[in-house]
């Protein structure tokens, strides 16, 4: 007789710790916590891309693919305004280009950008995009893109099928735009600033304001919120003192949160997880039905004929061996996941539990379904 889900699931917790010290390692403050400020720009820029084979752009259907086309070669002194109803070439193709301005970027300096197609062109392997400018939300052109794209798709076409790998419409310039116009910032002469957490969290912040005055000087930190940690580097050198702060190691703390993605059927959990005393039984009502025909054939010199007799095997097993077990409190997550999976409960099954487990209030943790 196979052991209960109550007797296999208490031996097995049985020898696992209830709680076991687990030492959380200490990072840098610079991998926890931006320097608020210092931060990116978003740059975005209309653009034509030259050079496909026959997978560009439809003229016919892409009205701003074919007026661009018109208004480039006008400004290089070829006039085809006239003739604009007889373009049907496709090798071009219209497309939105963007990237990301760095913090403390120079003039002359390089930065990748990302091509997309705008209109209906098939595929832009191979393809030059021809300069474009890009403008930060203010309007004004802080970088000028050129060069030829690299999707790192396959495309292939046949009469019957095709078949395609990755995105043949979406591709990227390495070191692609210069950089035009700078974003004044000095940070060296702003004594007071702030630390942004990544991760918003109390404890966290007040660590690193400790460290901070222990290694700077007292008064040098404050923990303003869970996400902020405010300094005050008067008299100091700002850019010595910022060296200094990001290579301070703290231990950040976390909530408890259990993530679960019942789409793909992931779960996520932190160290901090508890349960609570709670009962716990689990099982499915399977039916087995079973169709095993039988040729019937009828006895010698006889004028019967063959037949097919149906035969039907219906099994139902109502989990009926497994009982309610009792966790007692203070276990972790973690105990009860690997208690679970030892009893051969799947993933969808255990996202189950887990939900029922947060609905009866013994699950310690934020629960949060994608």
């Amino acid at each position: 007789m196979p052991k209960s889900f109550a007797s296999l699931l208490a031996a097995l917790l049985l020898t696992i710790p209830l709680t076991t010290p687990s030492a959380v390692a200490q990072v840098r403050v610079k991998d926890i916590a931006d320097v608020e400020g210092v931060r990116d720009n978003q740059l975005v820029g209309y653009g034509l891309v030259v050079g496909l084979n026959g997978t560009g752009d439809r003229l016919d259907n892409a009205v701003f693919t074919r007026e661009s086309l018109v208004g480039m070669l006008e400004r290089l002194g070829v006039n085809t305004r006239d003739q604009i109803t007889k373009l049907e070439t496709k090798n071009v193709a219209a497309v939105m280009v963007t990237a990301n301005l760095p913090a403390f970027a120079r003039a002359g300096s390089r930065i990748d950008v990302a091509v997309s197609a705008l209109g209906d062109a098939k595929d832009l392997t191979g393809g030059t995009l021809l300069v474009t400018s890009l403008l930060a939300a203010d309007g004004e052109v802080y970088a000028v893109a050129q060069g030829t794209l690299a999707t790192g798709a396959i495309a292939a076409h046949g009469a019957a099928s095709s078949v395609t790998r990755g995105v043949p419409t979406s591709g990227r310039i390495a070191n692609g735009a210069t950089v035009e116009r700078e974003i004044g910032y000095q940070l060296g002469a702003h004594p007071t600033l702030r630390l942004g957490l990544r991760n918003p969290d109390l404890t966290t912040a007040r660590r690193i304001a400790a460290a901070v005055n222990r290694a700077v000087g007292p008064g040098a930190a404050r923990a303003a919120d869970p996400r902020t940690v405010a300094l005050d580097l008067g008299g100091r050198d700002v850019i010595d003192a910022l060296d200094r702060i990001e290579e301070l190691r703290v231990e950040p703390d976390s909530a408890a949160v259990v993530v679960i993605d019942e789409a793909s059927g992931t779960i996520v959990m932190g160290a901090n997880v508890r349960v609570s005393t709670v009962g716990i039984a689990q099982g499915n009502l399977t039916v087995r039905v079973t169709e095993t025909p039988v040729v019937s054939q009828p006895g010698p010199l006889s004028n019967g004929t063959t037949q097919v007799v149906p035969r039907t095997s219906i099994q139902v097993d109502d989990s009926s061996d497994k009982r309610l077990g009792i966790l007692n409190g203070n276990v972790t997550l973690r105990d009860l996941v690997a208690g679970l999976n030892a009893l051969g409960v799947g993933p969808r099954d255990m996202i189950t539990i887990l939900q029922a487990i947060k609905s009866a209030g013994a699950l310690q943790a934020e629960l949060r379904v994608r």
